[in-house]
């Protein structure tokens, strides 16, 4: 413990773009309890020129965390083997005022586990963002026989996740703890009309979908689906908020498909409430997700959701409770959801409620911190050989 009597907690982060994954994780460090924890955020690659297009929210996030007190570390380096670029993380955790290290994702937990071990910090957290599945057997195996074996815990987002990791990669159940994410639901909208902005007549059907535009969340499925709709409802909008390296890709199918005005891509955006506002109905068309923020977003903006049935998403989106499951990589299915529910203003309606409901229950940012916090005091404490109990 430091000579102030709080904990020091670093968090470990690749990058600070608009995933969800490293959003949540500067958003763990910046609301950590400052009376308990002294708190710094690591970006291991700072700038990211890489990641230009997500625009100023890198920047944003830095200023947020320092705004709160939070120390903040961007390590400028070149390339994987730019060992001279980590001296100033290095330093940090040698000097004695580091008691936990909380990586996020693959690259981060390997980092943390490596250097936290190599500079005795007491307790070591891997953070797992459903990642580490889908990138074959060599993942597979570091994640087992490095990560698991290196650090305290590994923290799933989902108990699909949880599931997984235990079933198919043979990890120990105790050392693999679920908390679900979260997001503030004080976000407020600025009150600013997009479909206005954008052009879209007030009583225009919008189904809209918000995320990083990588391979992963199959928005060539939102679109071939909105190929099938367009002809049936004329003057129909589909809105892609979102940057990302799909992006080309996804502008040449929108041209096959003849998509035309029915498409509208906003590229990254600091204005998602206010653009939920305009959608009525919010897709998630990925092959695999965890708990992903940007569904919990459309739950508190009161939507139906239509998503995929895999990872996390069924134990959050209950089918005919608060939206519609379809199997992935299906476009026809997808439309044929999409419709059912455009067809439907009632039910839409009921749908949304109920998933702005279960958010605010179940799914809130201040409760997933509440959890990492008592996760890090307990763990700290079985370090030090003082008795305590931790929930799986």
């Amino acid at each position: 413990m430091r000579a102030d009597g709080r904990l020091g907690v670093v968090t470990l982060v690749n990058r600070l773009v608009h995933g969800g994954a490293e959003r949540l994780a500067a958003e763990i460090a910046t609301r950590l309890d400052p009376q308990r924890f002294a708190s710094t955020l690591c970006v291991t690659r700072w700038p990211d020129a890489g990641h230009a297009a997500s625009g100023d929210l890198p920047q944003r996030l830095r200023e947020g965390a320092e705004a709160a007190g939070v120390q903040f570390i961007g390590l400028p380096r070149r390339g994987r083997w730019d060992l001279p670029a980590w001296s100033p993380l290095v330093r940090l955790l040698h000097s004695g005022d580091v008691q936990i290290i909380h990586g996020h994702m693959f690259g981060s937990n390997v980092s943390a586990v490596v250097l936290g071990r190599l500079a005795r910090v007491p307790v070591i957290v891997a953070h797992e963002h459903t990642w580490a599945f889908t990138r074959g057997r060599p993942r597979a195996v570091v994640n087992k026989r490095l990560i698991a074996a290196g650090s305290d815990v590994i923290i799933a987002c989902s108990q699909e996740d949880r599931r997984r990791m235990i079933e198919r990669q043979r990890l120990a159940p105790e050392s693999v703890r679920f908390v679900p994410n979260g997001i503030d639901g004080r976000s407020a909208t600025a009150g600013r009309d997009v479909r206005s902005e954008l052009g879209i007549a007030g009583d225009a059907l919008v189904v809209g979908s918000v995320g990083a535009l990588r391979a992963q969340k199959r928005f060539d499925v939102l679109l071939r689906a909105a190929a099938e709709l367009a002809p049936r409802y004329p003057g129909i909008r589909f809105v892609l908020a979102g940057e990302g390296a799909e992006r080309p890709r996804l502008e040449a199918l929108a041209a096959e498909l003849r998509l035309g005005d029915t498409l509208l891509m906003l590229g990254a955006r600091g204005d998602v409430p206010d653009v939920l506002q305009a959608f009525d109905v919010a897709v998630t068309s990925s092959d695999f997700e965890g708990s992903p923020l940007s569904v919990m977003e459309y739950m508190e903006a009161g939507l139906p959701v239509v998503a995929t049935a895999v990872g996390g998403l069924p134990q959050m989106i209950h089918d005919g409770v608060h939206g519609v499951l379809v199997p992935r990589r299906d476009p026809v299915a997808l439309a044929d959801a999409i419709e059912e529910l455009l067809t439907d203003p009632q039910r839409r309606r009921e749908l949304g409620a109920a998933g702005r409901v279960r958010r605010r229950q179940e799914f809130d940012l201040g409760v997933m911190v509440g959890r990492i916090e008592q996760l890090y005091e307990q763990l700290y404490a079985a370090r030090r050989g003082e008795s305590t109990v931790i929930a799986s």
